[in-house]
């Protein structure tokens, strides 16, 4: 695909209006997002990933379709890993359940910005230098080694994790929320909130899910647009599944495994796609049976041997209005 700069502007475009009557005029006010109001958005994004989907297999041809669609399903299974850690990150700062939606909305923008950046970064990388590719699939074969091994997520590390450390070289941080604000003044004084750190530490996050997760894509396609909107809308759609499905994470005990099969898969295909070019149609298919068999077979589990994902619990925060103490304390 050979895309204008004017389809690139009108994309972003039309995301940034959509995101904009999202804060604007259904988040204004914050509140917690029912399961009602999360279902209907996750309806409006996946309709809109199918529908910019079909338009692409209309305009471009049915591989090019193909393509957006199974890297849309890579970075939405590959992402999905994130709820877990959001549902860590929420539950060890206490984040009120009217203010996460706020934090994962400004994630977005974030994660934009790093997205464009690594995806042009990358696709120039592999129009100078082909042979970058196996380093790719390298890194995405040992990744999803090293997430089969490691079945445990870490605990989040409230007194001394990274996001604190950046966010208090630059401002004493309060050990209390004000309400949905990041920054406040008082007495004369710039200070940070704790709902800064979390925002610091989601885009953190996002930055180390998606060195896994846009590589996996360049071995789908290597067109940047198609990569890019691919993982536009599969970022906009996890966003939106967190609040229907943050209680029930805890569940999925096999997914991580599936994921990390997943990886593999994916690295491997770029390493052998000089000898031999595993087909869209057949990497669609090996994505969708792995999510199928590694959700039924969490289920599954959990129903015969009550068994939970170890080191995730439920968000638990709604009726929280403030973060441990010490989330708050400016580290010297």
């Amino acid at each position: 695909m050979t895309v204008p700069l004017w389809a690139w502007v009108l994309f972003v475009g039309f995301i940034l209006v959509l995101l904009a009557i999202d804060l604007g005029i259904f988040h204004r006010r914050a509140h917690a997002v029912s399961m009602k109001e999360a279902g209907v958005w996750v309806a409006v994004w996946v309709s809109l990933s199918l529908l910019f989907g079909l338009g692409v297999w209309l305009v471009e041809g049915p591989e090019p379709g193909l393509q957006f669609f199974t890297g849309y399903l890579i970075e939405l299974s590959l992402s999905a890993d994130n709820m877990f850690v959001f549902v860590l990150i929420f539950t060890a700062f206490a984040v009120p359940a009217a203010y996460q939606h706020r934090v994962l909305f400004y994630g977005i923008l974030g994660a934009l910005i790093m997205r464009a950046s690594m995806i042009l970064g990358g696709a120039w990388l592999i129009h100078q230098f082909h042979w970058i590719l196996y380093l790719f699939g390298a890194f995405l074969v040992f990744t999803g080694i090293r997430m089969a091994l490691e079945r445990e997520e870490k605990e989040v590390d409230v007194e001394n994790n990274i996001a604190i450390r950046l966010v208090s070289r630059f401002a004493p941080i309060l050990p209390q929320y004000r309400r949905e604000r990041f920054v406040v003044r008082e007495a004369g004084r710039l200070y940070a909130t704790p709902l800064l750190v979390v925002l610091v530490l989601v885009e953190l996050t996002d930055l180390a899910f998606a060195l896994d997760s846009i590589p996996a894509i360049f071995a789908v396609t290597r067109d940047p647009f198609i990569v890019f909107t691919s993982n536009v809308f599969a970022i906009l759609g996890l966003r939106s599944m967190y609040f229907l499905l943050a209680n029930l994470v805890q569940r999925l005990v096999y997914l991580r495994l599936g994921l990390a099969f997943i990886l593999s898969f994916i690295g491997a295909k770029m390493l052998i796609a000089d000898f031999y070019k595993i087909p869209t149609l057949v990497s669609l298919a090996v994505v969708i049976t792995t999510l199928l068999i590694s959700v039924v077979a969490s289920l599954v589990a959990v129903e015969r041997r009550g068994v939970v994902r170890p080191g995730v619990g439920t968000t638990g925060t709604a009726a929280h209005e403030q973060p441990p103490a010490h989330a708050g304390k400016r580290r010297p």
